[in-house]
Order: C-alpha cells, then sequence, then structure tokens
C-alpha cells in the first residue's frame, strides 16, 4: 500500500507540473531546487521498488523450502525404523575420513604414503673386503663382517634402495572396519640389483601386504613376536640388527584389546621355515619340510609412561633328507619397552631383550642358525640365542635430537660334538653408534651416524666395522 501511496503521489505531482506553462517555470533558483528534489524522489522510488521486489522473491524461496522441510518430515515419520547397524542387509558407508580419497564405488578411503630416502655411507673393515651390492653394503649385517683378513681402503657407497612406498584402504561396512595395507622399498629384493656403473636400478619388493577385518589381520606383517616400537631412530635399515628380533612373514593375527583398549593381547599362526646348517657348512638351509606353522603371543601395554611389551613363540623345527628326518620343539620370549624420560615424549630409552632355543632366525637377520642338522645320524640339534640392546633418545630441540645405541648377541651350540666342530659358526657379534637428526621441516630428515661393529667366531677370529653414514629423507 506503501509503494501506492507514494506513487501515486509522485505521479500526481509530475503530472500537476507538466499543466503548468513553460513560461510560467523560469529559472529561478527555488525552482531549481524544487526540480532537484523531484529527481531525487524519483530515485529513491526506484530503489525503494527493488528492494521491495527483491524481498519478495525471498519470501517466497523461504516458503518453498519450509514446505520441502514439512514434506520430508512427514515422510520420516512414516517410514520403517532402520535397521541396526550390526544387522544384515545393505552396506552403510559411514563419514570419510578428512585425509585421503576415494575411489570405486566411493566407500573405501585411499592414502598414499612412504618416504625418499638417500644413503652414503663410508665403511671401513678392519679384516676383508665385502663385495659391492650386496647387503653388507647397504646396512649393518653384522655376519657379512670379514674376519681373519686385512685391511683394506674405505668403501664409499650411495644409495636409494631403502625408498619405501605405501597404500592404506580403510572401509566402513555396516558397522565393521576393513582395511587394507601394501608397503614396498627397493632394498628387500636380492639377486636382481643394478649396476653402480651405468643406471643403479633396483627391484620393488613386497614388505607387507595384509587385510585387517575388526581384529583379524590376514597377510603379510612384522611377526607377533617383535615389537617394532622399541627400533630406535637410525640412518642404518635396521640399526640394533644383532639385538632385535626382526621378521616379516605371512600370519593369520587375532588381536584382543583389554582395560579400554590400553592393553592388547594378540595371537598368531605364522609361517614356518627351519632354517638349520650342517656339519660340513656353517651356510644357512631353508629346508621347507616345517609341517606345523609357528605359533607366537605379544602382551602389549601402553601408558602415560610409555610402552611395555612381552612375547613369546613355539615352533616345530623340521628337517627331512627323504631318507632321514627329524624335528624338535623350539621356544623362546622377548621382554621389549619404551619409556619416556620427559612430558614431550621428547626424551626415552628404548630395549629389547631375548632369549630362547631355535629361534635363530627371528633374531639379527639370522645371524645364527635355529639348528645344526647332521646328515649321518640324521639328528637336528638346536642352537640357543641371547640377544638385547639399549638405545636412548635425546630431543635437544623440538628439531634436533640424537640416538645412542648399543646391541649384542650370542649363540650356544649343542655341547655334545667334537671340539672345534663349530669353528667356523658365528658365535657373538656387538655394536655402539651414536647420531644427530635434524629436521629443518615436518617432512625432512638430515642425518649422520657414525658405528662400530663386531663379529667373532667360535674359534676366536674376529673382523671389525667401523661406518660413517648421512641420509636424507622426506616422508610423505
Amino acid at each position: 500500500m506503501m509503494k501506492n501511496i507514494l506513487k501515486n503521489g509522485l505521479m500526481g505531482g509530475v503530472a500537476a507540473l507538466a499543466l503548468i506553462p513553460a513560461s510560467a517555470l523560469a529559472q529561478t533558483s527555488k525552482e531549481q531546487q524544487l526540480e532537484a528534489r523531484i529527481e531525487a524522489l524519483e530515485r529513491a522510488f526506484g530503489t525503494m521498488q527493488g528492494e521491495l521486489e527483491s524481498s519478495r522473491a525471498e519470501n517466497a524461496q523461504l516458503k518453498a523450502a519450509v514446505a520441502r522441510a514439512e514434506a520430508r518430515t512427514a515422510e520420516l515419520a512414516t517410514a520403517p525404523s532402520p535397521a541396526p547397524a550390526n544387522a544384515p542387509g545393505p552396506a552403510l558407508a559411514a563419514a570419510p575420513p578428512q585425509d585421503g580419497f576415494t575411489v570405486g564405488n566411493g566407500k573405501t578411503r585411499i592414502k598414499i604414503g612412504g618416504f625418499l630416502k638417500t644413503t652414503a655411507t663410508f665403511s671401513r673393515w678392519d679384516d676383508g673386503a665385502v663385495a659391492g651390492n650386496s647387503l653388507g653394503r647397504d646396512f649393518y649385517l653384522p655376519q657379512s663382517i670379514p674376519v681373519g683378513g686385512t685391511r683394506e681402503s674405505t668403501d664409499n657407497d650411495f644409495n636409494a634402495k631403502q625408498t619405501r612406498l605405501w597404500l592404506s584402504m580403510d572401509t566402513q561396512i555396516a558397522g565393521h572396519s576393513v582395511k587394507g595395507y601394501v608397503e614396498t622399498d627397493f632394498q628387500t629384493a636380492t639377486g636382481t640389483q643394478g649396476s653402480e656403473r651405468t643406471t643403479n636400478g633396483y627391484n620393488l619388493a613386497l614388505r607387507r601386504a595384509f587385510v585387517q577385518f575388526d581384529n583379524l589381520t590376514v597377510g603379510q606383517d612384522w611377526s607377533t613376536f617383535q615389537y617394532v616400537g622399541a627400533l630406535p631412530e637410525s640412518t642404518d635399515f635396521v640399526g640394533t640388527t644383532e639385538g632385535t628380533v626382526f621378521s616379516r612373514q605371512p600370519l593369520v593375527r587375532y588381536s584382543i584389546p583389554f582395560n579400554g583398549k590400553a592393553t592388547t593381547l594378540q595371537l598368531s599362526v605364522e609361517n614356518a621355515e627351519t632354517a638349520s646348517s650342517t656339519n660340513a657348512s656353517p651356510a644357512l638351509v631353508e629346508n621347507d619340510d616345517d609341517s606345523l606353522p609357528d605359533f607366537a603371543a605379544r602382551l602389549q601395554h601402553n601408558a602415560a609412561f610409555g610402552e611395555l611389551s612381552l612375547a613369546g613363540l613355539v615352533r616345530r623345527l623340521s628337517v627331512d633328507d627323504g631318507a632321514l628326518g627329524d624335528s624338535s620343539t623350539a621356544y623362546g620370549a622377548s621382554l621389549g619397552g619404551k619409556i619416556y624420560l620427559d612430558a614431550d615424549k621428547r626424551y626415552d630409552v628404548r630395549f629389547m631383550a631375548t632369549y630362547g632355543s631355535g629361534i635363530g632366525r627371528y633374531v639379527g637377520l639370522n645371524f645364527a642358525p635355529d639348528a645344526i642338522w647332521v646328515p649321518a645320524t640324521g639328528k637336528l640339534h638346536k642352537v640357543d640365542n641371547l640377544a638385547a640392546f639399549v638405545a636412548v633418545r635425546l630431543g635437544w630441540t623440538p628439531t634436533l635430537r640424537s640416538n645412542l645405541m648399543a646391541s649384542y648377541q650370542k649363540a650356544y651350540y649343542p655341547d655334545d660334538f667334537a671340539a672345534g666342530y663349530f669353528n667356523a659358526f658365528n658365535k657373538e657379534a656387538w655394536s655402539v653408534a651414536g647420531n644427530l637428526f635434524w629436521s629443518p621441516v615436518p617432512s625432512i630428515d638430515l642425518g649422520v651416524e657414525y658405528r662400530h661393529g663386531e663379529r667373532i667366531l667360535v674359534n676366536g677370529l674376529s673382523g671389525q666395522l667401523n661406518r660413517l653414514e648421512f641420509a636424507a629423507k622426506y616422508n610423505f
């Protein structure tokens, strides 16, 4: 109504002015002011009319939205109640996480990560040389240290073999979590490495590949007997090699959380493989004669002070050459932990101690055999192992840190053999190392590390390694 009154008034005034003769409208000062006021009123009217039309359009949209909402509410009120999340029926996708991306049906969240790592090593062996492009040149492997020879010049090696790529998948289906994980690198494969003279090409090799359905894990992963959380940060591929349990293999594992998930019990059956030596040679042999899987269990507790892990292993060793065969029960136990020394968790102590009989392939990358096979008698004699390491992490600043570590392993061979039988077998290995890491930005790690290691045979021969290593890693 206001609009019509204002419009009619303005139009009437304009019409009245139009009837006045032009001669009567002399351009006096007062008349010019009146004409300016009329033009201002016309502009104000136009603005008011536009705002009124916009308001009417918005009101119409609001009424339509309210109508749709009322219709949806009525529809939901008459629809049947939804089934419980764990009831059988069509799979329901939960809200996706904020990172990663979806593919296929859009219900599976995909993440890609890993790191690009380059190392430069300067190695000095006191008792011989290690062949180029072998594992002993790539990372610290105590069983590769030469013994009883002569010192050679320092060897320098650059490589990017430890570069790692992983892919993880996560799908929420009817209240259940289904996860998949694949991890690869270029260090694991042996025997088909590239030439350092030309291309330096190396094969991509499988590290881990498993599926997780709630608490069940099936696939290749770290052995349940191993506590990965205790491994110290190192420029090396492993670091405390001789003193740690280290094994990845196919397994079936079930995890049982307790105490609000602060404590977890893991039970698994894992791939069996008896690694034996014979009285003719200390060389390790994969027999593929096992008829039972290895059984492992691990109890882990997480608390404000850190983490503790206790693991056990039971396995049945078996060797059969077709004519003669023997088997023996082996066992082992391992205690590990990570204890924080400050509230910010920049300082900590990490440790692991392992003892067992017939567990050689699980410790120190198979520094000693599981057992000795004597073909003449068809008997299998187990080897005992004691291994341990300790490491201290020192977080000097949020971006600067050091790690000090010491590692040791000793093998105990059967005492029912003639003297000198095991002369060429590995008896002990130990090493000490210290490093300094700097992370100028969160995704970049630059490190330098010095290591001294020693290998000792049963006959007393020994060899030493001194290594200075630099590493650069980009994490993504």
